[in-house]
């Protein structure tokens, strides 16, 4: 029986959460330092950062097609005692992310104009973006690896070798970046090359250690040669649960593509730069938030998948609420944190006035929104954790569709709220996404889903 069925659920959740909260706030240090280096080069610079990070999105949510079904099923064979059907999901799932990572980096390597077309992003600025997502793209075929693999071990309970390993990547990252950024010793500064090399850098060290992690054996998962293969009906399972997950993904990243291209419309003055790189500010801070959401979303999903493959439903159902509750209370304190700070903020991270004036009103207002933010995102990754994929794309289509852009639209464009207004149309879809996500999880029919 794992340890994770028994003893005081508080404690339980908040230990499964913690190394997860350490590992994601090394990576928000990543995104908010090269935010932060950007902002000291140009906004040319802070776009195509803020591009690359959007596209960094898009990856993840793109390898969440194996992520999403190695944790639910590592999870649910755990709990049930069943290792041996656990590790082939590993294996199975190691190889379809190295498959995916490459056909990524060749998507993106054809559509890199393309993304800056439609943003706007012409002659100087349209090349240094270009430049920067084709660079970057590279190191997608090493993060689809490391990803699927620290979600196979966080559904076996092993929070700690993925904080580790990644938290030791992120470091890496910030170091390279900055010193090629800047310049240290013999090494010349690059600019904005630095930036998107020290990815790529940490990026394929990252993949390689969860690789050598897995190949030595951790926590009972082992890479097996004979096992690295596309095919089977363990795959099947994987893709069932993951391809919803993955389909909720391009259909969210696809309305904020289209969210990102009313930004850069916002401005008919010559100053759409600007209110481009004061979104992409706001944007990489408020990524504060998601450090605790993934965190306690990763800890509801491992409990609640073991919990279920030990045929503990009412378990699976106290400790999604407890992760969603511990969450939150961050989530005021961060709410208070950004709307008391919002100027210092933009003052600290850009240099440019313009940008400072456009970012802090819409700033205080997406401080009001964290709390449900959090819940949109905790819960989803509980209805994950149980295999129930298919009602979270549901609720991404109506908020994307029928809530964040048309109100975004007509507030930001049509009655001229500029940054404020298309912010509106964000803050509704994500107080939507919220509730609807909120009222399924407790439900509880999520318990009777069968992967």
């Amino acid at each position: 029986m794992s340890g994770l069925l028994e003893g005081d659920l508080r404690r339980t959740v908040f230990l499964l959460a913690l190394p997860v909260l350490c590992e994601q706030f090394l990576h928000y240090l990543v995104g908010l330092t090269d935010t932060w280096l950007s902002g000291r080069i140009s906004s040319a610079a802070t776009s195509a950062v803020g591009l690359g990070a959007y596209v960094g999105w898009l990856a993840s949510l793109f390898f969440s097609l194996v992520g999403t079904g190695t944790t639910a099923l590592v999870a649910r064979h755990w709990g049930a005692g069943e290792f041996d059907a656990a590790n082939r999901v590993v294996n199975r799932s190691v190889a379809l992310a190295g498959l995916l990572g490459a056909a990524f980096y060749a998507l993106l390597f054809v559509l890199a104009p393309l993304f800056a077309r439609l943003l706007e992003m012409h002659g100087d600025t349209g090349q240094v973006v270009v430049r920067y997502l084709r660079l970057d793209g590279i190191g997608y075929v090493f993060l689809s690896v490391s990803t699927v693999g620290a979600a196979a071990l966080r559904g076996s309970g092993d929070m700690r070798t993925p904080m580790l390993v990644l938290g030791l990547v992120n470091v890496v990252n910030v170091a390279v970046s900055t010193s090629l950024v800047f310049g240290l010793g013999p090494i010349p500064p690059i600019g904005i090359d630095g930036i998107v090399i020290g990815t790529v850098v940490a990026r394929f060290g990252g993949g390689l250690l969860i690789l050598g992690v897995l190949a030595r054996g951790s926590n009972g998962l082992r890479l097996i040669r004979r096992e690295l293969r596309v095919r089977g009906e363990t795959v099947r399972r994987i893709l069932r649960i993951g391809v919803p997950a993955g389909i909720e993904g391009a259909v969210m990243w696809s309305g904020h593509f289209v969210f990102l291209m009313i930004i850069a419309n916002l401005a008919a003055d010559g100053r759409s730069s600007d209110v481009f790189a004061a979104h992409m500010v706001g944007i990489r801070v408020e990524a504060l938030t998601y450090l605790p959401a993934v965190a306690w979303g990763a800890a509801a999903a491992t409990l609640i998948g073991q919990s279920l493959g030990a045929g503990r439903p009412e378990r699976a159902m106290r400790g999604g609420h407890e992760a969603a509750l511990q969450c939150s209370a961050l989530a005021v304190l961060i709410s208070i944190a950004f709307y008391a700070g919002a100027r210092p903020i933009y003052e600290l991270m850009h240099t440019d006035d313009a940008v400072r004036e456009i970012g802090v009103a819409p700033f205080r207002l997406l401080a009001l929104f964290q709390v449900p933010l959090v819940w949109s995102i905790v819960y989803v990754f509980a209805l994950r954790g149980a295999g129930d994929t298919r009602f979270p794309l549901v609720f991404t289509l109506f908020g994307t569709l029928l809530v964040r852009l048309p109100v975004a639209y007509v507030c930001g464009i049509v009655l001229d709220g500029g940054l404020f207004g298309a912010w509106i149309g964000m803050c509704g879809d994500v107080a939507v996404r919220a509730v609807f996500a909120l009222v399924r999880f407790s439900r509880g029919r999520w318990t009777g889903v069968r992967i």
